[in-house]
């Protein structure tokens, strides 16, 4: 999903930068003008929570609670599929990632046992090319 909004947000610069053909009116805001705006706008919005301390505090309340339900629903959900696919004999045959996603949701180790297994070390040098490598000092 992070994925899709960085990918929109930079497209959306890019043709935002890109010249436009056809002709040009006197007012058509330059680069640095949005630039500048940009930086005042994100300034403005940094000094929000001093001035309305009332309305931040009810968006941190409104966003926890937002994120219990997500989490509440997904639990859910997860509840549903897992006694639907045992009812249909697919029981263990969640989709790829699923324990995972499921895990992660509540806070659970998400390691599965190939993670766990030690890192790749390839082969240990052989003992003739060590030999030849002392000959040669």
């Amino acid at each position: 999903m992070r994925f899709l909004f960085r990918l929109t947000f930079w497209l959306g610069l890019v043709l935002l930068l890109l010249p436009r053909a056809g002709s040009h009116s006197a007012s058509d805001i330059g680069v640095i003008e949005a630039v500048s705006a940009a930086k005042s706008t994100v300034s403005d919005m940094r000094g929000f929570c001093e001035r309305q301390p009332v309305a931040c505090a009810v968006g941190t309340q409104t966003a926890i609670a937002l994120g219990q339900r997500a989490q509440e629903g997904a639990k859910f959900l997860y509840d549903y599929l897992n006694e639907h696919f045992e009812k249909t004999g697919a029981a263990g045959k969640l989709p790829a990632g699923a324990e995972r996603m499921r895990a992660a949701a509540f806070g659970q180790d998400t390691l599965l046992p190939p993670d766990r297994l030690p890192a790749w070390r390839g082969p240990s040098p052989r003992r003739e090319a060590h030999l030849a490598h002392r000959a040669r000092d």
